[in-house]
């Protein structure tokens, strides 16, 4: 049980750290555009900011004021790798244990 409070606590504080650098959140402008590294960092916490915007009709996941190509690009490349990354954690079966 305690693992469980400790977990949830942990979670509940990374989300109030990600939610002050989530996507539209007045930091970008159309004079101040997002780059390729505001991209992949949107990209890498799209998950949070998906769960801060329900709460939240200011933000989105994705910025507004970007630069196009290289944001759009930072962006894509993050959510890949982040949810590709998941195949790591699965277990392999064994080809002889299946027999």
């Amino acid at each position: 049980m305690k693992k469980i409070v400790i977990l949830c606590f942990f979670i509940v504080f990374i989300c109030v750290c990600f939610s002050g650098c989530v996507p539209g959140d007045g930091t970008n402008s159309p004079l101040n555009l997002a780059g390729i590294f505001s991209g992949v960092w949107h990209g890498w916490i799209a998950p949070f900011s998906l769960i801060y915007s329900l709460t939240n009709s200011n933000t989105g996941i994705y910025e507004i004021y970007n630069n196009g190509f290289a944001y759009n690009l930072g962006y894509y490349a993050a959510i890949i790798s982040g949810f590709g990354g998941l195949a790591l954690f699965r277990r392999k079966r064994n080809k002889n244990s299946e027999e």
